[in-house]
């Protein structure tokens, strides 16, 4: 039986594209790729590097250089507990100053020449397979390849207008998605849409309905089914004519009143209330407190303009922690004066 693979860009999917990598230090995982990685691991896929590398043919290292660069990436991988199958790399770029490199390749995406090798050297099953790369060439050597192909959109800094121009000019994806996360997310999703439509007879078949007994059918013309729940009262108002006792003060206060009622009720309580009780509230502890708010207000309006005008910030702190003490105290006498 064939195998099934995900054909992987390197740079700017696996690890951060900083320009030509000439080095092995250069070699850095982006954050978060690793458990994604593990994931189609554990789904079943092999893990194929597949990438074009046209620094060697402009001459900005060498194949030997090459070689330290993806050791280094497969052991960052390895310590992360991914393994990878296979690295394929296309050297060749028709405009390289290297002779030995200066030609167009097969291998070179977006022709499909690397996947089809790793394809016959791996039994890789192209059509059960997945192509995941950051540009239009690693979608079209995917779909030259015959298989599905997610572009990985990172959201760089780009304009939306070269956004719009770029994706005009390259193929279309089956899928984007912004990192490796998403990717893996959308294979499974895929997978689980696939084994469904494979099942007609999945849950969404409606089964058939069981003939009801004799008993259950006496049962039924026997006792009507009950309305549903609230449904009563909204439909049927008029059953509830006759208010209760209790129900008198709710449903004074729930019937709407005039303005003239309303001002008619106001004078009334004022009228009924004693001159002792509309004067409580008012104390000398309250009159303190309200005179006490003000100087925390100044305090920190002079804080502030101390902190704007001045380099001395201990005038500032003692501002500050006078404002807090005064503060303190307000809530004090409003305590005291809660409890008589």
């Amino acid at each position: 039986m064939a195998n099934k693979a995900v054909f992987l860009d390197r740079d700017d999917t696996l690890i951060e594209d900083t320009g030509y990598i000439n080095h092995p230090d250069q070699v850095q995982l982006i954050v978060g790729v690793t458990k994604p990685l593990i994931e189609l691991t554990e789904m079943g896929y092999k893990l194929v590097v597949v990438t074009n590398q046209s620094g060697v043919a402009r001459g900005i290292l060498t194949e030997k250089t090459l070689g330290e660069i993806h050791d280094r990436l497969t052991q960052q991988l390895e310590e992360k507990q991914v393994h990878l199958d296979g690295i394929y790399y296309c050297p060749y770029h028709p405009d390289g100053v290297v002779p030995q490199y200066r030609r167009e390749s097969e291998n070179r995406k977006p022709n499909p020449g690397m996947l089809l090798t790793a394809a016959d050297e791996l039994d890789i099953d192209l059509e059960q397979s997945w192509a995941i790369g950051n540009s239009g060439r690693d979608i079209e050597a995917g779909k030259r390849a015959g298989c599905k192909t997610i572009l990985i959109d990172r959201k760089t800094q780009v304009s939306p207008l070269a956004q719009a121009i770029k994706r005009e000019q390259e193929p279309e994806p089956d899928f984007r998605a912004v990192n490796m996360k998403e990717a893996v997310n959308i294979i499974k999703r895929y997978q689980l849409q696939s084994s469904d439509n494979s099942q007609p007879h999945s849950i969404f078949t409606e089964k058939p309905k069981s003939q009801p007994t004799q008993a259950q059918q006496q049962t039924s013309v026997a006792a009507p089914p009950a309305p549903p729940p609230n449904r009563r009262r909204r439909s049927q108002p008029h059953l509830e004519t006759q208010p209760r006792p209790d129900d008198s003060i709710q449903q004074e206060t729930s019937a709407p009143k005039s303005p003239e009622q309303l001002l008619e009720d106001i004078l009334r309580e004022l009228k009924n209330a004693s001159r002792t009780q509309r004067f409580s509230e008012f104390s000398s502890g309250r009159l303190l407190a309200g005179g006490l708010q003000v100087l925390v207000l100044f305090c920190l309006l002079i804080s502030f303009w101390l902190l704007m005008t001045s380099d001395r910030i201990d005038f500032v702190l003692i501002a500050i922690g006078f404002s807090t003490v005064l503060q303190l105290m307000i809530l004090t006498i409003y305590i005291l004066q809660g409890r008589k």
